[in-house]
């Protein structure tokens, strides 16, 4: 099923994301990860990339493994920034291969090797141009990222914004957001996109914070603030994992209660590939989820 009509049919989608894992590691520890998180019956779950697209093989790997073994729709992640039309045409027809119908078209991060050879020209500059080719190429539903608290790179909001809708009006279908801990900034981004007359559905993305030193370095690289009563919390519970777990995932609960209160169309949890986080999570909005 097309992840677009998801969205048309349910009053919120609720959704994974798991990242495979290294290049040198074992793919199958990610598999048992799976097998944790099947029972939680997620709408979708979604695989990145890697970074850099050194994991893109075992990409579609996992996500034909999400989709064919365990009857759970996947969403494949995509970039284009270090690639090739005729990279991007292989990944086609490896994920329709795999009967894979969705993809979040990203630019993905620039690879740390200094001395990668970009195609030059590039083929692809900007998520657009990735999002206009899977269009072209038909039988996928096409999802982009969207940051409410706007893109590190970008200059101002208001450009992020004419890039978000320009990423829309060359074919994306839904839209997940960049992690974020404090609701009202969301909420305010739902404003934003309303006034640029900006209409896809849209995920808001939670990851529940387990380590300070982590979602430090995190933070700092999607350029997302943490709110001063999260910090508070952070600060208090450092030193003791298992209280800063315990914190962390009683922070992400409260805040999906406040989303699905709202009204929000998707949720999407960011597992970091921890199962008992997320099932934690997913157990403790159980019953809204049924509302």
């Amino acid at each position: 099923m097309k992840i677009k009509e998801l969205f048309d049919n349910k009053r919120t989608v609720v959704s994974l994301e798991v990242f495979p894992p290294k290049v040198d590691s074992p793919i199958e520890s990610v598999y048992s990860t799976l097998e944790e998180l099947k029972d939680l019956k997620p709408d979708f779950i979604s695989v990145t990339y890697g970074a850099g697209g050194k994991s893109k093989g075992r990409t579609v790997e996992i996500a034909s493994k999400i989709k064919n073994h365990y009857g759970i729709e996947s969403l494949a992640h995509l970039t284009c920034i270090s690639s090739t039309k005729e990279d991007v045409e292989q990944m086609f027809n490896d994920l329709k291969a795999n009967s894979i119908e969705n993809i979040l078209a990203l630019r993905g991060d620039i690879p740390e090797n200094p001395d990668f050879e970009f195609p030059d020209p590039l083929h692809y500059a900007y998520a657009a141009d990735l999002i206009r080719e899977v269009r072209e190429q038909g039988g996928f539903s096409i999802g982009a990222a969207c940051y409410p608290e706007g893109h590190p790179t970008c200059e101002s909001k208001i450009k992020d914004i004419k890039h978000l809708k320009e990423k829309v009006n060359a074919g994306a279908e839904f839209l997940i957001t960049q992690l974020f801990f404090d609701n009202e900034l969301f909420y305010r981004f739902m404003e934003e996109l309303d006034l640029a007359d900006i209409d896809a559905p849209v995920s808001a993305g939670v990851m529940p914070v387990l380590n300070k030193k982590q979602i430090i370095r995190i933070t700092q690289l999607a350029g997302c603030d943490l709110p001063p009563k999260f910090r508070r919390i952070i600060d208090k519970y450092e030193h003791n994992p298992e209280a800063l777990k315990e914190a962390g995932e009683a922070y992400a609960i409260e805040q999906i209660i406040d989303l699905m209160a709202w009204g929000v169309r998707g949720i999407h949890l960011y597992t970091m590939n921890r199962p008992d986080t997320a099932r934690r999570i997913m157990n403790n909005i159980e019953n809204i989820r049924k509302l």
